[in-house]
């Protein structure tokens, strides 16, 4: 009991956990994720391939039963669950996953449409004939054995490989801290390589990858990107694209089709037709008529048969984009090297399969040699039995036994026991003349072959020459032509909206209060013009007839910009209220849309015109509105406010040679209007806080502000705090410059004189303005049916501010213009 207690140790179980999980870790690394870098086999693959030679499971033997061999592995190699064992011999039988697949199958071993193999009792295999270069010379004492699991045989550490197994058929696998990915490349190309460097152990990066220019992929497909497979190459990581091969098809009629020859690598065939039918049925890509498999025993063929007149280069632009048609590869290349787990570049992987051949080589060598001077012994010693042939056999016939000869043939003539043992054993006819030649021609090619075998362990030079005799001959028999084209370049991916988004005429609409929608024009013929579905004291700021393909750019009292392409409105009927903006952008509850411009496209040279409350004003170009990554979500900014009271009060678009005939024309809430030329307005960035528009008195605010002809009489309308409505011509205002005061609009009273509350430009002719007061009251006035006056009139009344109100805002009514 006493020594049972003195066995106890007392540890946290952070020590505990930390140790098993360690051991944990280090088994699954070494033991099953993770591939060999002398062999690029995983412990379950070397097992496969092991047990199935050693059953004779060959491949000039005929096909056994997949469940046998499975027997043998998990039996006497691999103590895990047979469907994983039988799983990894499936793959190291599938040609899509494999450059050079080292199982042959017969039965459904599975397919590119990701379809499972039939179990392992339905299917037959046996070794490939590469995957017995794999294991040649195994029983040559070429590479270490240890015990199986049981210690009742003993299995390989690692196999001879004669080809280098790992780049050729590449890795993937995952496990504790670690992960593997190694694309597959060209046999012949890396043979090319090993052979250069074996020459010139010196030799850099650039140089190996004129020999191998990249991965080849059994799948075939096209590689972009040179620089990621040179930095894979360098550092052991990398990343390129792998784009499908297709080719446009002309069909009768003018239609055309998209066929698809190759994929990606490791791509689902099956995924992918039914990703691009849903894109039809979905009709997120407007052209797509129907999507077909029409894979056989020939080959891969996919087609996309297209709608007439549809853009087959837009359309295919977008699935490459979207769909598993182009997919990025990232280089991993972590390999088991000394047992321990590191990631490494292209020389180092080539580097340390030369290692290994050469530590085979030798290994080999030393056990011909050894078999072959062994075989010398024995030669020489039955030519000398020969040459005293009467006496051997009187010494052999005065023995009493076998074991009484082979002592006494030692003491008489000097043999070596297995001369004797040799002596001994040899058959009657052998005594023969003809049979003295051929032991004397053997003695002489064993003399030449001993010669030959000490001269490549003697010299480094002559053991290369074997190697890449070896490496050629493996060239020669199973070298294949590249199937995967390189691209210097990766295509960057325009989607053109045109293939997206269905060109359709719809009505735009956007209110006060940011309501948004768009509505078909049956819709909106079926509707009457007060059934828009906004509250009441809501009102659109914005409705016109566009395209689905046209841009929106909405700007806000709050100095923001919201930009939406047409086609993402939600797409309502037009007696709905439609989609709030705040669904997916975030206003102030005070914010409101005040101004919408609508463009046919992004590649505009005109300039915005922004002014605010508080005096200020600037030009910004057109191009620093463009929308960036975030633009469905957050609003941009348009102008800067300085004063956090302050809005804007209006916002115009113009063309640059409109600088230079426009005015600016500003009314004060005082009642002083100024007007100078744009010109004077200078162009900055949209985050500025523009210029001083107007030199204000502390109580006093801009009112609003509109662009003028400088040369043509415009007419604006006043309407003030007591409901009095003026006409006049801004041209009544002397021109002077900006930032100034200006000259009085009204005739100042003594006793409650009059203020601007509302001033617009130029209506259309009977174009009317709609009038809100503080009262909630809705009032419709005509401008042009009162008489334009002087600068110094008030104007006439129109409001009766005790029964409806003091009016606050007012806005042209939006005349709707159907296109024919």
């Amino acid at each position: 009991m006493s020594n049972q207690r003195q066995n106890i140790q007392e540890l946290t179980l952070e020590e505990v956990m930390g140790d098993r999980f360690g051991r944990y870790s280090k088994y699954i690394i070494q033991e099953r994720a993770l591939p060999d870098i002398r062999d690029g086999l995983k412990p379950v693959q070397r097992r496969i391939l092991y047990a199935m030679n050693k059953d004779g499971n060959t491949y000039d033997k005929g096909f056994r039963k997949s469940a046998k061999s499975v027997g043998n592995v998990m039996g006497n190699f691999h103590p895990h669950g047979d469907s994983s064992i039988y799983e990894a011999m499936v793959r190291l039988s599938q040609s899509w996953k494999l450059r050079a697949p080292l199982i042959d199958m017969h039965g459904n071993n599975g397919s590119m449409d990701g379809d499972s193999p039939a179990a392992m009792r339905y299917t037959e295999a046996r070794i490939s004939k590469i995957a017995g270069e794999m294991l040649q010379d195994i029983d040559k004492k070429t590479v270490d054995f240890v015990p199986n699991f049981d210690d009742t045989e003993e299995e390989p550490t690692v196999l001879p490989a004669r080809f280098p197994n790992l780049l050729v058929n590449g890795a993937t696998g995952i496990s504790a801290g670690y992960a593997t990915e190694i694309p597959p490349h060209n046999l012949s190309e890396v043979i090319q390589a090993l052979v250069y460097l074996l020459d010139h152990p010196d030799a850099d990066l650039a140089k190996l990858m004129t020999f191998v220019k990249g991965p080849d992929f059994p799948t075939g497909g096209i590689i972009q990107g040179i620089d990621g497979i040179k930095q894979a190459y360098e550092t052991g990581r990398g990343r390129i694209i792998v784009r499908s091969r297709t080719e446009m098809v002309t069909l009768r009629g003018g239609r055309e089709q998209i066929a698809i020859s190759e994929l990606p690598y490791e791509v689902n065939k099956a995924q992918l037709v039914k990703k691009i039918d849903e894109l039809r049925i979905l009709k997120k890509v407007d052209g797509i008529s129907e999507v077909r498999d029409e894979s056989d025993r020939r080959g891969l063929s996919i087609v996309v048969e297209l709608k007439k007149g549809a853009n087959a280069q837009g359309i295919l632009t977008y699935l490459l984009k979207n769909t598993d048609l182009q997919v990025a590869y990232n280089f991993n290349m972590v390999a088991i090297n000394h047992q321990r787990p590191d990631q490494l570049g292209l020389k180092q992987l080539l580097m340390a399969y030369l290692e290994h051949q050469q530590i085979v080589i030798t290994r080999r060598t030393h056990f011909d040699l050894d078999k072959a001077q062994a075989r010398q012994h024995i030669v020489l010693g039955l030519i000398k039995a020969l040459s005293i042939l009467d006496q051997v056999i009187q010494v052999i016939r005065q023995s009493k036994n076998k074991k009484n000869a082979k002592d006494n043939l030692v003491t008489a003539f000097q043999f070596t026991e297995p001369q004797a043992e040799a002596i001994v054993s040899l058959q009657l006819y052998r005594l023969t003349n003809t049979d003295i030649t051929a032991l004397q021609k053997e003695q002489t090619e064993l003399d030449q072959q001993i010669t030959k075998l000490q001269k490549i362990l003697a010299d480094p030079k002559e053991l290369g020459r074997v190697l890449k005799a070896q490496l050629r001959q493996i060239d020669r028999d199973y070298g294949t032509k590249r199937l995967s084209e390189i691209q210097a370049e990766i295509e960057a991916l325009k989607v053109d909206t045109k293939v997206v988004v269905a060109d359709e005429a719809v009505v735009v609409a956007v209110s006060h209060d940011g309501y948004l929608k768009r509505s078909s024009l049956r819709s909106y013929n079926s509707s009457t013009d007060d059934d828009n579905g906004l509250k009441e004291e809501d009102f659109l700021t914005f409705q016109q007839q566009l395209s689905t393909l046209n841009h929106l750019f909405m700007f806000t009292n709050k100095g923001h910009v919201i930009y939406r392409p047409v086609y993402e409105l939600s797409d309502a009927r037009w007696k709905d209220t439609g989609e709030h903006i705040s669904q997916t952008i975030g206003l102030a509850t005070d914010e409101a849309i005040i101004q919408t411009f609508a463009f046919s496209e992004l590649k505009q040279v005109g300039h915005f015109v922004l002014m605010t409350t508080d005096g200020y004003i600037k030009q910004t170009e057109f191009s620093e509105f463009l929308p960036g990554r975030t633009y469905k979500s957050r609003a941009a900014v348009a102008m800067r406010l300085k004063n956090p009271d302050a809005f804007v009060t209006d916002i115009k678009y113009i063309q640059p040679d409109e600088v230079e005939q426009d005015d600016v024309f500003l009314a004060s809430h005082t009642g002083y209007g100024l007007r100078y030329r744009l010109s004077e307005v200078p162009v900055v960035g949209a985050k500025a806080a523009g210029t001083k528009s107007m030199a204000l008195k502390p109580d006093d605010y801009v009112v609003n502000a509109i662009l003028v002809p400088r040369e043509q009489a415009t007419p604006v309308t006043i309407i003030t705090q007591r409901g009095a409505l003026k006409r006049m011509d801004v041209q009544e205002i002397t021109e002077t410059s900006r930032a100034r005061r200006g000259m009085l609009l009204l005739r100042e009273l003594k006793r409650n004189p009059h203020r601007v509350q509302i001033m617009v430009g130029p209506l259309a002719s009977g174009g009317k303005l709609i009038v809100k007061t503080d009262a909630h009251q809705t009032i419709l006035i005509t401008p042009s049916d009162h008489p334009i006056s002087d600068r110094y009139s008030n104007g006439s009344f129109v409001l009766d501010t005790e029964k409806v109100g003091t009016p606050v805002t007012g806005y042209p009514e939006i005349t709707f213009t159907q296109d024919e």
